[in-house]
């Protein structure tokens, strides 16, 4: 792959992000055995996998607005709650829906 066809969402991902993926991918996709590499639980290693379902999701979808893609990067970041985010967002679509 040319590196000026490099997709956004990988672009956008820390280098913890991709050391995540290729361990996964070396692992065959087991969530037991990357738990040991880390040295952290399953659930540890689920919610971690998980959180980087969605900023691939973030990254990825063309029609979200920058604005929203940063309230949801705030959320899977920890920086804010899933249902401030969410609030926030609902918000800011009624009043752009409004104009």
């Amino acid at each position: 792959m040319d590196s000026k066809n490099v997709p956004n969402w990988i672009l956008s991902l820390k280098n913890e992000d991709l050391e995540f993926i290729k361990n996964f991918v070396l692992k065959s996709g087991s969530l037991k055995e990357i738990a040991k590499i880390y040295e952290v639980s399953y659930p540890t290693v689920r919610i971690k996998l998980d959180r980087l379902i969605e900023k691939i999701k973030i990254h990825d979808a063309v029609d979200n607005e920058g604005f929203i893609k940063f309230i949801k990067s705030l959320s899977i970041d920890d920086r804010i709650s899933l249902e401030d985010a969410k609030l926030i967002i609902e918000k800011y679509k009624q009043e752009r829906d409004e104009k």
